[in-house]
């Protein structure tokens, strides 16, 4: 399996150019908020959505300013939506360092998010770009929509896997589409085309969430963001929703009762980590994984094959078998 750094080194120099779009972007003549962008660009993390729009790009073309201007624009929503779950989420570290709600407190916090998205949407304006605001505009609908469907049945533990899978369609799986559709579309792909990219991102969006998922429920991973948060802030994630629906109507009871009420102590979630394990349910978490990966290596095969198709089949299987 390709390493990160063999599926970077693919776009080596687009990443680069990317880099002072990105910079530009963050740069505030505010002193607080360039303060804060600084910070946001030091921190920025993996770099997974710009790749998947490059590579997405190259599958179709050659990348060209309206690709680091997409690419820009989905980095900063992406910044955004972290910002302001870190708000939500009340998170006191992001990637192991102190969020900007625990520096600044939570007003100057989405003020900052809210700064950062209206930057990616200026960015489209200026440069007459429509279709990549009309698209992106679209994702962070559904994130929003995504986002209060999981708060409002998380407060009645009563999500379905289906609602889950809704869920994620519009979070996480909607951004990495947005990703590749949108890097379709700014080297001249068809609809049919960027159809196809969109869907592949869904799959692969869905399949990282899942890893994700399984993280939160393995002591000794090395993602960095722990273990049991997900428990601690009674999200109904997939490994819960499996273990909730192989348990009787009493132990269902008894697993929602304890979460309800001391979630957010150790012993509770190391038992419930162990209640899923013998369940099976991160086994179960694997399989929906795998199936999601396929799903989405289908996609591609009416994309004619070239470097930049396999670089991206590699970045998605790099985000679903990683262990950090």
């Amino acid at each position: 399996m390709m390493t990160l750094d063999d599926i970077k080194s693919a776009v080596s120099s687009e990443l680069a150019q990317f880099e002072k779009f990105y910079q530009e972007a963050l740069h505030s003549d505010n002193f607080l908020l360039d303060k804060i962008g600084r910070y946001t660009l030091k921190h920025k993390g993996k770099q997974l959505r710009p790749l998947f729009v490059f590579l997405s790009a190259k599958c179709f073309g050659e990348v060209n300013d309206s690709t680091f201007r997409a690419a820009t624009f989905i980095e900063l929503l992406h910044s955004a939506t972290l910002i302001h779950d870190d708000v939500v989420d009340d998170a006191a570290e992001r990637r192991g360092f102190a969020s900007i709600n625990a520096m600044y407190k939570n007003k100057i916090a989405v003020l900052a998010g809210d700064y950062l998205l209206s930057k990616g949407m200026m960015i489209a304006l200026e440069n007459r770009d429509y279709q990549m605001l009309d698209m992106i505009s679209e994702t962070v609908r559904n994130m929003s929509e995504g986002e209060i469907f999981q708060l409002e049945k998380a407060k009645r533990f009563d999500i379905s896997e289906d609602d889950y899978y809704q869920i994620i369609e519009k979070k996480t799986a909607a951004l990495i589409a947005s990703c590749c559709a949108i890097g379709a579309v700014s080297t001249g792909a068809t609809p049919e085309q960027v159809q196809i990219m969109r869907q592949f991102g869904i799959n692969a969006g869905t399949a990282f969430q899942i890893r994700d998922d399984i993280f939160d429920y393995q002591p000794d991973n090395h993602s960095g963001k722990g273990y049991g948060n997900d428990i601690r802030e009674h999200k109904m994630t997939l490994p819960l929703i499996h273990l909730l629906k192989s348990s009787s109507a009493i132990e269902r009871t008894l697993i929602i009762n304890k979460i309800r009420l001391s979630g957010k102590r150790r012993r509770t979630i190391d038992s419930i980590i162990r209640q899923a394990n013998n369940k099976n349910s991160l086994a179960y978490c694997e399989e929906k994984m795998n199936f999601f990966t396929q799903q989405a290596e289908i996609q591609l095969v009416n994309i004619k094959d070239c470097e930049a198709k396999e670089t991206l089949k590699a970045l998605m299987y790099y985000c679903v078998k990683r262990n950090h």
